[in-house]
């Protein structure tokens, strides 16, 4: 049960105890938090949305990092994270990790006004993790610890609005991300080229592409081929093929990605959003999105063609502090969808299920408010109601997810992070008791 492993880590209290304490000694300041004021998002942790893809979140922090003069500029970040991941599955077996970490890392200003290096080191220790209980994905296989240099890098300034990088880095879009909702994010070795034009009130163009050849995924000390980590058999070496963009005005974006690899998948995401200001703090929000995956070539994932596809809408209203958010999705084809370079980015995808597999189609409704009397307090529930798809020993899935988090935005605890999470699902079987999860972060980030 999740209340089973508590009483046997104390144990571990004191190392976390120490390494917390020997950080907060270090650190000098917390870097920057989210501001409570800001309007909540729906979108769920460690995806990546395509019109926030190819580039910083705003123009205004494209130009900051353009303007930016080699080591006078020089930025060093560094996050520590404790984390605790205990789940109840269907089948009654649990899995369960306590680890701490984080990462230390480095962007250089432009040399010459041309050229940045970065860096980022990573690692997970363990804390406690029964061998018998792994999957996590807190820690490597086997439940060990890990240290890895997951980010090396050099980036080329061609203007002030487009860049060539090339080495291991991370790398956010729809579907080839750093889905970061563990200890380490996935990072991958490329060559991309990505560009912000317009902006500052006008109309935006993100743009991107590139050629990605190896993935370092989230619990790994090592980089895989892309093809090894789509599930193709040993031996076997492709690369991903990745160009998009993404068009904005105003409240409204457009935009679509391609992902080919060849002889063994592409998949092409769009999607487009509009806001509708309706009052003063009352915005009503639309969304759609469509995935198409098929085999490519020689079918050396799978050995046989496939097409799989799915569909999505959503709407919002919020006002204030208070994002109300309804969405659907249905997923076709001839099997299910696949996600294997990133976070599914599907609008009923949650904490435990995504809610794709051939012929699902799902519903979701979603409530989050930020509160304006405790400064970095917020909190969010939702529920999705999936059907019975396609193939036989498949059951209808139901989930419930409650989220809790608390962000220091001033003072000496600046800085620091805490998130609860909690989820339950249920499928339509009476075999089955259901499958509940208990996330515990705690992120601390100093300047």
């Amino acid at each position: 049960m999740l209340n089973s492993a508590k009483s046997r880590r104390r144990d571990a209290l004191p190392v976390a105890a120490g390494f917390l304490g020997v950080w907060w000694v270090m650190a000098p300041g917390t870097g920057a938090a989210q501001q409570s004021d800001a309007p909540p998002s729906s979108t769920e942790s460690g995806q990546s949305p395509l019109d926030e893809s190819f580039a910083p979140r705003t123009r205004a922090e494209w130009v900051h990092e353009t303007r930016r003069q080699a080591w006078k500029d020089t930025q060093f970040d560094a996050q520590l994270r404790f984390y605790d991941f205990d789940r109840d599955s269907y089948d009654a077996s649990e899995i369960e990790a306590w680890a701490v970490g984080g990462s230390v890392g480095l962007k250089t200003g432009y040399l010459r006004e041309r050229f940045a290096i970065g860096a980022t080191g990573y690692t997970s220790q363990k804390l406690h993790g029964p061998e018998e209980k792994d999957g996590t994905l807190l820690l490597a296989p086997g439940q060990h610890g890990y240290t890895v240099l997951g980010e090396l890098y050099g980036e080329f300034l061609i203007n002030e609005d487009t860049r060539l990088a090339v080495g291991r880095r991370g790398i956010d879009t729809p579907y080839l991300n750093r889905n970061d909702t563990r200890m380490t994010p996935n990072t991958f070795e490329a060559i991309t080229l990505q560009g912000l034009y317009g902006g500052d009130g006008q109309a935006e163009w993100r743009v991107g592409g590139g050629y990605v050849d190896e993935i370092k995924r989230r619990n790994a000390d090592e980089f895989v081929s892309m093809a090894a980590a789509a599930g193709a058999p040993d031996g076997i070496r492709r690369g991903v093929f990745v160009g998009g963009g993404n068009y904005k005005k105003g409240d409204f974006s457009i935009g679509a990605i391609d992902y080919y690899s060849d002889d063994i998948i592409n998949i092409f995401y769009s999607e487009m959003k509009y806001a509708l200001p309706l009052a003063d703090g009352l915005r009503l929000q639309f969304a759609l999105q469509y995935s198409d995956q098929r085999s490519m070539g020689d079918n050396l994932l799978r050995g046989a063609d496939f097409t799989a596809s799915q569909w999505g809408s959503k709407a919002e209203i919020a006002a204030g502090g208070a994002l109300f958010s309804a969405a659907y999705t249905s997923a076709g084809g001839d099997t299910g969808m696949q996600s294997p370079w990133g976070s599914h980015p599907g609008y009923t995808s949650v904490q435990m299920e995504d809610f794709f597999r051939d012929g699902e189609y799902a519903w979701m409704l979603r409530a989050a408010y930020n509160f304006k009397s405790v400064k970095g307090l917020g909190v969010y529930g939702l529920w999705v109601n999936g059907s019975d798809p396609e193939g036989p020993s498949q059951f209808a899935v139901e989930e419930y997810n409650l989220n809790l988090q608390w962000t220091a935005e001033s003072g000496p605890l600046k800085g620091l992070m805490m998130r609860l999470r909690y989820a339950h699902a249920s499928q339509d079987d009476p075999a089955d008791s259901g499958q509940d999860e208990l996330r515990l972060m705690i992120f601390f980030s100093p300047p």
